[in-house]
């Protein structure tokens, strides 16, 4: 291996999604066939065992690129040194629990995630934050960043795009890579916004390459927003498989530079491009320019029905922020 080893922690080790996440970073999909990796592996003390089952099949899996593994329930022993941190735990919403309710117990969590990976991770850090609500989870643990930087803190809305994505490909009896400039907007919830209008199928305008526009504004947009819900009703168990590889998918884009030319969708600090309230964690479509730097791509036409669905979601993310202002540092 000519390359050092990068440090991946990953919380929530022991869960369903990172079971199908672990196995596939520690086989070079999260940064590439050249990069060897060492996991470290963090979740709750009553979890520990089951991560170590992990390890061990990780072991027994003979990676050539892994190098290394650590567990740990012990949030600065498992983000020390960390280059990458993959945020997968969270508290899930209970019967009668009120969104305020989640966003507080999350809150407290995520503040000290954040302190951990500011005062023991590595200075430069990628943080993506996968655990729901993400966008307000980001925030929270992004407000801690001080010696680390805020604007290498995502949430996830990539498992969005996919969605859409894949949704639109069979509309159009078209291959998922024909579609490009797919772009979430906002909060990955049901309010998120997924940008037709912008896209293209084979370089046609979803608008022309798919004529019911109809069923665009309509079956379409409320089944990427309530995917989560339908897979929930159908297997009895949230999304793990792929939201792992959306997780993937996240990283590596901004890693390698993939996709490059094409947007890419990245819950990102506001800079207020688009009148979006700055600070804010908020889905954007991004351009990779370099392997780790990225850009929010301008001058994309907003006709009235997105600049409608884009109040709606930064409104969400605004109550959001504003229910959990006392955890903001």
């Amino acid at each position: 291996m000519s390359k050092s080893p990068v440090r991946v922690a990953v919380t929530g080790a022991a869960g369903q999604i990172d079971y199908s996440l672990l196995f596939r970073i520690a086989n070079g999909d999260l940064l590439g066939p050249d990069q060897p990796v060492i996991l470290h592996l963090i979740d709750l003390p009553v979890a520990l065992d089951a991560c170590r089952g992990v390890v061990m099949e990780l072991e027994d899996c003979a990676f050539p690129l892994l190098a290394g593994t650590k567990v740990a329930s012990d949030p600065d022993e498992g983000f020390g040194d960390a280059d990458i941190a993959i945020l997968v735990g969270a508290k899930p919403r209970g019967p009668g629990m009120e969104r305020a309710d989640l966003l507080k117990d999350n809150g407290k969590i995520f503040i000290g995630q954040g302190e951990a990976i500011d005062r023991s991770a590595s200075k430069d850090v990628k943080v993506l934050v996968v655990g729901n609500p993400c966008n307000t989870n980001c925030l929270i643990a992004a407000s801690r960043a001080t010696r680390t930087s805020k604007a290498n803190y995502h949430a996830m809305t990539r498992l969005d795009q996919n969605r859409a994505m894949a949704q639109l490909a069979a509309r159009a009896g078209k291959p998922v890579a024909s579609v490009k400039n797919l772009a979430i907007w906002g909060n990955h919830s049901p309010t998120m916004y997924p940008d037709f209008f912008n896209a293209t199928i084979d370089g046609t305008p979803v608008t022309e390459a798919i004529s019911d526009h109809d069923w665009l504004k309509g079956d379409f947009l409320t089944r990427v927003q309530k995917r989560g819900a339908e897979i929930i009703q159908a297997r009895g168990k949230s999304s793990a498989a792929s939201a792992a590889s959306a997780a993937i998918d996240h990283i590596f884009s901004w890693a390698t530079g993939a996709m490059t030319g094409d947007y890419v969708s990245m819950a990102i600090p506001s800079d207020g491009s688009y009148g979006i309230p700055e600070g804010l964690i908020f889905s954007f479509p991004c351009r990779i320019t370099a392997p780790w730097t990225y850009e929010i791509v301008q001058g994309i036409e907003l006709n009235d029905f997105s600049q409608a669905a884009l109040a709606k979601t930064t409104e969400e993310l605004v109550s959001e922020r504003d229910a959990v202002k006392d955890m903001l540092a």
